[in-house]
């Protein structure tokens, strides 16, 4: 994938795309290929600082003791000290509250322990732990302003479940030249992360927040016609959904539509099919017995048989 390929695309992209009533943000998408994700060696997760920030302000909160306190105070969006921990321990609505709104989450290294005892259920699952990786874990004497302006330009790539990565990076409104700075750091510094290099791409896509994709690499011939062959899929398909629906419509009016004597005379036919009639003269508990009795009389006497050794009169 060359440079100026992710050009083409993103002035295509620009071009073609429905104009709307906001700044829509820009995506890089990278299918992936001839990965084993469940091997823990062929899993991909890195932190990747762009040129330019991304037109978006990144939140960030720092969870520290005593020590770290003032200048977190100064640098960060949220700061939760040691002592306010047992209220977020004791209401876990507040720690999923927090882990939606804010991007970032910085640590005190000496208090990790706590920190994961009282917020790792919860920022663990989303991957929003503070990690080492991007330098979110930090000693108690740490000047948290540059760890701040670099976080504000940090991406994290991630492949563990799915063959697929998605990357916001940046806004349409952004100058060309820093949408692309962006997209070839993240782009080679991603395929440099994987196992086999270029042999685990598919494909590379861009998009705006609500524009259909465009493939890198294609000419804008070919982008056409893709579209085109999509939008003629797509139209067959919303043709049989609706003859599907049409059908079930009328069989649905065809049931309500018949005599309900019939219906009653075809339950009555399904109750009485395959029955014997049945006689319905009750029957008196003097007649069971008699015909017991009589029964037993019928019945053959056995001859008893004195057997050697028995005894009997």
């Amino acid at each position: 994938m060359e440079k100026n390929d992710f050009k083409i695309a993103l002035d295509f992209l620009k071009a073609s795309s429905e104009k709307r009533k906001f700044v829509q943000g820009v995506d890089l998408i990278i299918n992936l290929k001839n990965l084993d994700l469940k091997q823990n060696d062929q899993q991909v997760d890195l932190f990747v600082q762009v040129p330019h920030a991304r037109g978006k302000k990144v939140k960030v909160a720092c969870l520290c003791g005593p020590e770290l306190l003032p200048n977190a105070k100064q640098n960060c969006d949220l700061v939760i000290s040691t002592d306010e921990f047992p209220k977020y321990a004791q209401d876990k609505k507040l720690v999923k509250k927090i882990a939606r709104d804010y991007d970032f989450f910085v640590a005190q290294a000496n208090i990790m322990p706590e920190v994961a005892k009282v917020f790792g259920r919860v920022l663990g699952p989303r991957n929003k732990m503070p990690n080492p990786k991007a330098g979110a874990v930090v000693p108690p004497t740490a000047n948290l302003k540059p760890l701040i302006e670099k976080l504000g330009k940090t991406v994290r790539l991630t492949a563990k479940t799915q063959l697929c990565v998605k990357a916001f990076i940046g806004k349409e409104s952004q100058p060309e030249t820093e949408l692309l700075d962006n997209i070839n750091m993240l782009y080679d510094s991603f395929r440099k992360a994987l196992p086999q290099d270029l042999n685990n791409i598919k494909n590379v896509l861009l998009k705006l927040s609500m524009s259909k994709p465009i493939h890198v690499g294609m000419a804008p011939d070919e982008i056409k016609k893709v579209w085109e062959d999509a939008a003629a899929r797509a139209v067959i398909s919303k043709k049989n959904r609706v003859t599907q629906q049409a059908l079930k419509a009328e069989t649905a009016s065809n049931r309500k539509r018949e005599n309900p004597d019939e219906k009653a005379t075809k339950k009555k036919s399904k109750k009485t099919e395959g029955e014997e009639p049945v006689d319905a003269t009750p029957i008196r508990k003097e007649d069971i017995k008699r015909e017991v009795w009589e029964t037993d009389l019928d019945k053959p006497r056995v001859k008893r048989v004195k057997r050697p050794g028995s005894e009997f009169k």
